[in-house]
């Protein structure tokens, strides 16, 4: 029997054995069973389908009536002007639904590394990540940045393999892709049901189940069994590809091998086992299922709901730190949004206790309490206002104004403290803080410029503005030049900086005008020097009088604030025991202040430590004072060291069709890249360089120009490497202007 025949008889028989399935779902509250909730992000690469697959997942759950589509700017995630526009995802978006009887509480992150805090701040507090990929492309450039992160926050996956229905669509390419380029082991759960070069349905593995989908805006999913007689190829395809799953769990679970031993036979092993041991070995992320689908053809994304909800682990599933909290309050705000009608709206995922309206919250990092106005479920740009809500949920609080994104926030500085002691008595380390996510580093920006008000009227409003987006994307750096008398803003990329202007435009209604776009070069000190510097003045009636002595040293210390080290000799060891805690921080507060900036480009400075030797200072002199000694010191240090500029490195990865190969590694040879190496992807070509920043300027318009607008790249900061004489020239003529 042929395939047409096959999918013709699939249809005179299905009639007996199909059930169409179509589940809806409501506004309702949290339920209490924290075991159903499923607090899950999606990530990918850029345009590999995260925004389109959560618009089907929401209408196939009922929260709306029609499905959006990303190039008509009309989904309900990606809500923002500046999104519907460009066609991509800025902000993270949460929206709650619910599915079989579970609450999703869905987050959508931007692809674009940009906007990489966005999805580190989501990522945070997640407890599972559906990794979406191109079924043409495979594992991409971002897709291993996303990748690295849900590791660094131990995140559960099961990947999604969109876009089957591309002709170059190849489910088991990007198997391998997985297994080579992230050395992990994927559990093919589906395989693809092709007709007249169609993707036509779904096989279930597990299940030996072929699955059809409804067309256009229809929720129907049609399962039928598979019978050999009918379709003797597919059947064999599905029973191989059963096989296969139960051998790879084998490998990681004894139990289910133990049972397979037991019954000699691998056909007998009920599929509730197989689920059992699937779920165990993700979430030990000893290795990922992998489902497939066409999110655009509205194939698959049911069945991806059904492996959340199967495989991706519940907030009790997850390791909790937070249990030191006990029953006291304890969450996370991962989301910051000026609502016009709410004001600002924090969203925060609850990790113990409950949260109700009027209740107060401190904030560990701001060390300040502030009290919430009302709480609501979130749906996209749309709240549901509720009295609390409790563990595992995602809230959104209005009334808070100095919580910013990131913070850990609890019932009083009290509870913190006892957690703290719990924690450390539990683990045995001292280093808690950063097991509850305090004190997290915000990556360096890479690019500056210069922002103006259109008249000295606006300038408050334009503050304002600046100090509420800040508030929204930590990664936004926002300083004042002191010599130049304008406010600098330096973001992770040009698109970063295009849409804050854009934002302060649109929303703001504030004309500011953007200088240009100015490399975030680094300095980094030429070899050792030490000095010392006493001062002795007199402010009103006190007295203040301070010594130090320091050395700056060359390093590989990135950051000013673990910049500085004490002198561990014994003569300095028991000056330095003798330091009050506040001049301690008024020390290293100098230090900070002293490395922002450079003696050649006013640069912060990198690769350095500053050792403390010796500190004096008089009774009731001003912290102020002892911040501006240091800071003066450390100045007079770096002008006698000397310093090499430092420029950005970037990651570069260029997607491009094989005739305009030549044309592109012309064009990265002339622009001072490393090539890594060149590699095939379906009928494109996809070259890996190392490049520096400076010379990527307007890229993407060049790389458009000379492949005929069919080239894509991504990029990724690299290191910060030193420069030739000639190019450290060059980049001195464009900071300073001379």
């Amino acid at each position: 029997m042929n395939l047409n025949k096959a999918f013709f008889s699939i249809k005179l028989c299905l009639k007996c054995k199909y059930a169409i399935k179509s589940l809806y779902s409501t506004f309702k509250l949290p339920r209490n069973d924290i075991s159903k909730i499923r607090n899950i992000g999606i990530s990918a690469h850029i345009d590999a389908g995260k925004t389109t697959t959560t618009e089907r997942m929401l209408y196939y759950a009922g929260v709306i009536d029609y499905m959006g589509e990303v190039h008509d700017g009309n989904t309900v995630t990606d809500f923002m002007d500046q999104e519907r526009e460009r066609g991509i995802t800025i902000t993270s978006a949460a929206v709650t639904f619910f599915w079989k009887n579970h609450q999703f509480n869905l987050i959508d992150t931007p692809g674009h590394i940009d906007f990489t805090m966005e999805v580190e701040h989501a990522l945070n507090v997640l407890d599972g990540v559906v990794v979406i990929l191109d079924g043409s492309a495979g594992v991409e450039a971002q897709t291993l940045t996303v990748w690295r992160q849900a590791d660094r926050f131990n995140l559960p996956r099961v990947v999604y393999v969109n876009k089957m229905d591309r002709r170059d669509g190849d489910v088991h390419m990007c198997c391998d892709s997985l297994e080579k380029k992230l050395d992990v082991q994927p559990i093919l759960l589906q395989l693809p049901v092709v007709r007249d070069d169609k993707l036509f349905g779904i096989i279930d593995v597990l299940s030996q189940e072929l699955i059809q989908f409804g067309k256009g805006q229809e929720r129907a999913l049609i399962r039928g069994e598979l019978v050999e007689k009918e379709w003797p190829q597919l059947f064999e395809n599905a029973q191989r590809a059963r096989v296969k799953v139960i051998e790879q769990l084998c490998d990681h679970n004894d139990e289910l091998a133990e049972k397979v031993i037991a019954s000699e036979v691998f056909d007998i092993v009920p599929s509730d086992d197989i689920v059992k041991a699937l779920k165990k070995v993700t979430l030990e992320r000893k290795a990922v299922p992998v489902v497939l689908g066409s999110s655009y053809k509205n194939i698959g994304v049911q069945t991806l709901m059904d492996a959340i909800a199967l495989y991706l682990p519940s907030p009790i599933n997850r390791s909790n730190v937070f249990s030191a909290f006990e029953d006291h309050f304890c969450g996370r705000a991962f989301k910051v949004k000026h609502d016009n009608q709410k004001g600002p709206l924090t969203f925060l995922r609850l990790y113990n206790g409950s949260v109700k309206k009027a209740q107060k919250i401190f904030s560990v990092q701001r060390r300040e309490s502030e009290q919430v106005g009302r709480v609501y479920m979130a749906y996209a740009d749309d709240f549901k206002e509720v009295e609390s809500l409790g563990s595992g949920n995602i809230a959104v609080l209005s009334g808070l104004k100095k919580i910013m994104s990131g913070d850990l926030v609890t019932s009083s500085q009290s509870v913190y403290d006892k957690a703290r002691k719990i924690a450390q008595k539990c683990s045995n380390s001292e280093d808690v803080d950063s097991a509850f996510g305090v004190g997290a580093e915000i990556p360096e920006p890479v690019f500056f410029c210069s922002i103006e008000p259109p008249s000295l009227a606006k300038q408050q409003a334009l503050d304002q503005a600046l100090a509420e987006l800040q508030r929204e994307d930590p990664s936004l750096r926002i300083t004042y030049n002191s010599e130049t008398g304008q406010t600098v803003l330096a973001g992770m990329g040009e698109l970063h900086l295009e849409i804050i202007r854009d934002r302060i435009l649109k929303e703001y209604k504030i004309e500011a005008d953007l200088g240009p776009l100015q490399i975030a070069y680094r300095e980094m000190p030429l070899q050792k020097v030490s000095d010392s510097l006493q001062v002795d003045t007199k402010i009103g009636n006190h007295k203040n009088s301070v010594l130090v002595r320091l050395s700056v040293v060359p390093s590989d210390c990135s950051s000013s604030q673990k910049a500085l080290k004490f002198d561990k000799s014994q003569e300095s060891a028991s000056c330095i025991a003798g330091i009050f805690p506040k001049h301690l921080q008024a020390i290293r507060q100098g230090v900070e202040v002293g490395l922002a900036h450079g003696p050649k480009i006013s640069s912060q400075i990198i690769n350095a430590n500053v050792i403390l030797h010796w500190f004096e200072v008089g009774r009731g002199t001003s912290d102020t004072v002892i911040t501006a000694t240091v800071t003066q010191l450390i100045n007079k240090l770096l002008t006698e060291s000397g310093t090499a500029i430092l420029e950005p490195v970037m990651h570069l990865e260029v997607v491009t069709p094989s005739e305009y190969l030549s044309s592109v590694l012309a064009d990265l040879s002339r622009r001072r890249s490393a090539i890594d190496g060149v590699s095939v992807r379906g009928n494109s070509r996809v070259v890996n360089a190392t490049t520096p920043l400076a010379e990527l300027l307007a890229y993407s318009t060049d790389l458009r120009t000379f492949t005929s607008g069919t080239a894509v790249f991504s990029t990724e900061l690299c290191a910060y490497q030193t420069m030739s004489a000639t190019e450290e020239e060059k980049a001195i003529r464009s900071v300073r202007g001379f």
